[in-house]
């Protein structure tokens, strides 16, 4: 059994220890260490701004083991319409499997709902085979593609 609830201030170490989990499916091309840089500020700013700007929901199972978690934010889209979007999603890796991401997107699904946006969004690497297989089973489709070109250096990086 798993249990989606809000974050709490004592989540914050096991969701920082959860970024490089974020990594999974980075081209080659990426500096790993600005990701990290990257995802950590945005997580720790979601968690700052839990309640209010952000929802930050984490993930357990019956022993009250934390398995995972998810923050989200409202956004806009290009065309004026609000929704909700995913910004990131992991779970530890002994949690792979065990229905730990699904009741944490069901839970921003939910939220969503409840602030009364007909549509949820999130983005993942496009390498991230399993992420978009998981993404894509739970109805999630494909909307936008990013291109990328590298312009100097080594452009076999890019296959």
């Amino acid at each position: 059994m798993i249990r989606v609830r809000p974050f709490v201030a004592e989540d914050r170490a096991f969701i920082l220890s959860l970024v490089p989990r974020l990594l999974i499916g980075m081209p080659p091309w990426r500096d790993p260490q600005k990701w990290i840089a990257a995802f950590e500020s945005w997580v720790a700013e979601s968690m700052d701004q839990h309640g209010q700007q952000a929802m930050v929901f984490v993930a357990q199972d019956e022993q009250a083991h934390r398995l995972g978690f998810a923050t989200l934010t409202r956004t806009t889209h290009f065309t004026g319409e609000p929704q909700a979007y995913v910004n990131e999603l992991a779970t530890s890796e002994a949690a792979e499997g065990r229905g730990a991401g699904k009741a944490l997107l069901e839970a921003c699904e939910q939220w969503a709902r409840d602030q009364g946006y007909r549509m949820i969004t999130l983005s993942t690497g496009a390498s991230n085979a399993h992420a978009l297989g998981f993404y894509h089973h739970l109805g999630y489709r494909d909307e936008d593609i990013k291109l990328v070109k590298l312009l100097d250096g080594d452009t076999n990086q890019l296959t």
